[in-house]
């Protein structure tokens, strides 16, 4: 792979490196295998809702269920008709049209303020519940009518931070009346000049979890990544890690996958399989969890999925409180919980800028005020390793290597058909994780696939784990980043989609996950299925 060089666990990484496997990450994945997934040609939703500025609208056929957000039926909202058009197919050319919500989540019924910039005199919003709806993967829910458009201001970049701000003009206010909970996309469509279309992701948040799995959207990782502007938490312009920003904004768009962040790759097919085996759902996001410390209350599971790297401390203590209180965790990509984070306020409200210093934290004035170092969790001061919570600890990038089965008997293997030794090619990558005794790891801990890998000469591997504890709660964490994009993975690979993973790593994991969601939805996992500890077997260690 053509990468620079990237430090390993216990560095910082270089940030042109960096941003390149961001780029490796997910460019092939989301225009050939996602889009290609949801069937993005043909269907028509234009036509099915009436337009308003401000303000949600819906024909009597696409009433939600009555009874409010308790009554929210996941079966119900997907055996409605979806529309396969949601996908941006025309960019149009670098700023024709983009934007960003001034929320990262709302209630139903709450509204937020849109902020878009473009060339184009009009433009139309369109807001899309993700889900499955019988493969369509969206339901057109809401559709503006024209908006008069605007080119706003051009950025700035702050000294100190070099975070880049906006300070544009509030374009709407949409409000989200009769909105399903869900994780959603807003198309904006450019109309006139060149043309053009962008997303903006928002979340429609439960307010409460009890009972049902949560979906967690890894908001925070989104926009660390995101370089809007010339700079995110890797670099800057100059393509250097000491020309990063020290803190980001999210009052910004987001440059990647036509300003959906890392939503596509990472998140989109997870939600699409859980909604489809109809299990009840909760949303949320990284945010709302760090915000909320009774959020996860009587939560059957809550889900991280394909990259979630950046975690405030709060989101790690409500993490493990839910886990103690016996509520489930799956862990659906690798470099989870690595890099410790601040959330502060921005001008358009609270925790709008992420705060992450890495090796720098002692130039961080909310460090100098008794604030937790943002470095990464292993690290001094405060080391406290993300093993200790996730099972696994991060191990390296990049690699490419083949998932090797190690226990095929585990129940999360069932209906597989897989066999000891069984080999799924490029399914591990691009970053790991692996169980390392030498750091905190829970136990009873069983490994179910133990891959050798190499990582820039260094022998290694990677490991999918699942342990358990005495509060009955059952953690799960893959190993690998490719598990989530890995589900929409067909044919034989040829392709290139989807970094060459084929329709056997498709099924391999489109099982397992079932496997895994079913079983954590009904509630305590570890009490049906305790962990057996196999860590000596697969290590020869203790």
């Amino acid at each position: 792979m053509d990468q620079e060089h990237i430090a390993g666990p216990t560095g910082d990484g270089d940030g042109a490196g960096r941003r390149r496997f961001l780029a490796i990450a997910t460019g092939a994945a989301t225009a050939a295998g996602l889009g290609a997934a949801a069937g993005c040609a043909g269907g028509d939703g234009s036509g099915n809702l009436r337009a308003g500025e401000k303000s949600s609208a819906s024909t009597p056929d696409d009433r939600p269920p009555a009874g409010g957000a308790h009554a929210f039926d996941v079966k119900a909202e997907n055996a409605r008709p979806g529309n396969a058009d949601w996908a941006v197919v025309k960019a149009g050319p670098a700023r024709a049209v983009e934007g960003f919500a001034d929320k990262v989540s709302v209630l139903p019924g709450e509204s937020f303020g849109l902020y878009v910039s473009t060339t184009a005199p009009r433009f139309t919003v369109s807001a899309y519940r993700m889900g499955w709806y019988g493969g369509a993967r969206a339901r057109l829910v809401w559709r503006s009518e024209a908006l008069t458009g605007v080119r706003q201001p051009e950025h700035t970049v702050d000294s100190d931070t070099r975070m880049v701000r906006t300070r544009w003009a509030r374009t709407a206010s949409v409000e989200t009346k009769d909105w399903p909970e869900g994780s959603y996309l807003l198309r904006l469509d450019a109309q006139g000049g060149e043309g053009g279309q962008r997303f903006v992701p928002v979340t429609v948040r439960s307010a409460a979890t009890a009972g049902r799995t949560v979906v967690v959207n890894a908001v925070a990782t989104w926009q660390a990544y995101n370089r809007w502007g010339g700079y995110g938490s890797y670099d800057g312009p100059s393509g250097g890690y000491a020309s990063r920003s020290l803190a980001v904004s999210f009052d910004r768009p987001y440059e990647y996958d036509d300003g959906a962040g890392l939503f596509l790759v990472y998140e989109a097919p997870l939600i699409a399989l859980a909604e489809r085996l109809g299990i009840p759902l909760a949303y949320a996001t990284t945010t709302d969890v760090a915000r909320e410390k009774r959020l996860l209350e009587g939560a059957a599971a809550v889900l991280s999925l394909g990259h979630d790297e950046y975690w405030s401390p709060e989101q790690r203590a409500h993490f493990t409180a839910a886990r103690d209180a016996g509520t489930n965790i799956a862990i659906l990509g690798a470099n989870c919980c690595f890099r410790r984070i601040r959330l502060e306020a921005s001008e358009l409200g609270p925790d709008r800028t992420l705060v992450c210093y890495k090796s720098s934290y002692a130039q961080d004035p909310g460090f100098k005020r008794g604030h937790p170092a943002t470095v990464d969790f292993r690290s001094a001061p405060g080391a406290d390793p993300e093993s200790s919570l996730l099972g696994v600890i991060y191990d390296g990038y990049p690699v490419d290597a083949p998932y090797v089965v190690t226990n095929p008997g585990h129940w999360l293997f069932e209906g597989t058909g897989a066999k000891a030794g069984d080999r799924f090619e490029h399914l591990v990558g691009v970053e790991y994780d692996k169980v390392n005794t030498g750091f905190t790891t829970p136990r009873p801990i069983e490994i179910l696939a133990h891959s050798p890998v190499v990582c820039e000469g260094r022998p290694s591997h990677q490991d999918t784990a699942y342990y358990t504890v005495p509060s009955g709660a059952g953690v799960f964490a893959t190993g690998t980043m490719r598990w989530v994009e890995a589900l929409d993975a067909t044919g034989d690979g040829r392709s290139g989609r989807n970094h060459g993973l084929d329709a056997r790593s498709g099924a391999l994991t489109t099982r397992v996950t079932e496997n895994l969601l079913r079983v954590f939805a009904a509630g305590p996992a570890g009490r049906s299925h305790p962990a057996q500890d196999n860590v000596k077997a697969v290590y020869g260690g203790s």
